[in-house]
């Protein structure tokens, strides 16, 4: 009776979570190692990476990809074109999951899904962020106007056409502001580049 306790208690730490959780997860909150191997053999859970499982009977991730990443990178943040695809603002679709961290910050090493880390500086990194729930998991993810910012930063990475695009789209769907656009501009030190594009769609 204990055992089936002890599994019932990890199903609903695993509900809790979204119905993701990394083994490190669970053994803070109380899980035994032992338990969700015994989970795993018995076809409750089932394993989407390295030290990451998922309850077996929940939907179909609508994301796997942004969901495993926020699980595996906790500090990390979504940005570029990642963050361009969940907003809507970009007919690229992304090769690679682009993730931001600070400077100097350790990055784990994710076999799948592909991720590209980018480093913001601590005051870019931390402005902007939006948490947002996919399938049950906290993502975090810069906001629009964060995001048609960054493009701009990194448009030698990304592509000025990327950046441009981004911007249209934001500004045409009203998902960013201009003030809120020049804002983060001036954050991430683009204001001079952005505004002409900016002024040429008002």
């Amino acid at each position: 009776m204990e055992k089936d306790d002890s599994y019932s208690k990890a199903i609903e730490v695993f509900k809790s979570s979204g119905g993701v959780m990394r083994i490190s997860e669970g053994i803070k909150r109380g899980i035994n190692p032992k338990t969700i191997y015994v989970l795993l053999e018995r076809g409750v859970i089932e394993r989407i990476g390295k030290g990451l499982y998922r309850l077996v009977d929940m939907p179909d991730l609508s994301n796997p990809d942004l969901v495993i990443v926020a699980k595996k990178i906790p500090d990390g943040v979504v940005c570029l074109l990642s963050a361009l695809q969940h907003h809507g603002m970009t007919t690229h679709i992304p090769k690679v999951v682009d993730v931001a961290l600070p400077e100097r910050h350790h990055a784990p090493k994710i076999k799948h899904p592909p991720v590209k880390i980018v480093r913001f500086s601590e005051e870019s990194f931390k402005t902007g962020v939006d948490e947002v729930a996919i399938d049950g998991v906290i993502v975090k993810i810069f906001n629009p106007a964060k995001t048609i910012a960054d493009c701009f930063k990194f448009r030698n990475r990304i592509g000025i056409d990327i950046a441009v695009e981004a911007l249209r789209s934001g500004y045409k769907q009203k998902k960013a502001t201009p003030a809120d656009i020049l804002k983060y501009a001036r954050i991430c030190r683009v204001e001079k580049i952005i505004r002409p594009y900016l002024e040429a769609l008002l």
